[in-house]
């Protein structure tokens, strides 16, 4: 759902995309889809040389955990500037700071509560790895398929929420953000982006 989206954005704006998947589509001139399984570090590595930046937005369900790690470690690996799209778990309440959301069932119900806890490990293994020109994007509560407005709030290790409670983006609108990081970098590793 993200990717695409991202695909579709940095596209729109002009950027040349390789959009790599095991089964890639693509008919813009500016993308280029690029078969590759993202177990397999050498193709990966050989996909991605010569590339700017990369975008990791990759989820399995049911949650594989390691191949979640493993894909963003081999990433990182390649020193390249890296914009991982993550999950909300990873951050503060916004009315108990000292509670992560993948920790407090008003936003993780128990039964994605795996969902929450590969996207931490996925973190940990960022802040743990050498190459530092990361940055790990956390959406709000609810993400889902919707309109392109191109406007949203930024914030960053906390959980944002609109007056009414709600902590929501379209995927179209976390896409407008993550080409907006990636065309100018804000400076911390890790953010969250939300409706107004």
């Amino acid at each position: 759902m993200v990717g695409s989206r991202v695909i579709t954005e940095a596209a729109g704006r002009g950027h040349r995309i390789r959009a790599l998947s095991r089964k890639p589509a693509g008919d813009h001139p500016h993308i280029t889809p690029v078969p590759v399984d993202a177990t397999d570090t050498d193709a990966l590595r050989a996909a991605l040389t010569g590339v700017d930046a990369v975008v990791v937005a990759v989820r399995t369900n049911p949650v594989d955990e390691p191949f979640l790690v493993g894909t963003t470690v081999a990433v990182l690996d390649l020193g390249i500037r890296t914009l991982v799209v993550g999950g909300a778990g990873v951050l503060r309440s916004p009315a108990e700071p000292d509670l992560l959301v993948a920790d407090n069932p008003a936003y993780v119900p128990a039964e994605i509560r795996p969902v929450a806890a590969a996207g931490l490990a996925q973190l940990a293994a960022c802040r743990a790895h050498p190459h530092h020109a990361w940055t790990y994007l956390a959406p709000p509560a609810l993400l889902e398929p919707g309109t392109r407005t191109g406007t949203y709030r930024r914030g960053t290790d906390t959980l944002l929420t609109a007056s009414d409670g709600r902590s929501w983006i379209s995927a179209e609108d976390l896409a407008v953000a993550a080409v907006d990081e990636l065309e100018r970098p804000g400076g911390e590793q890790l953010i969250t982006v939300a409706h107004r």
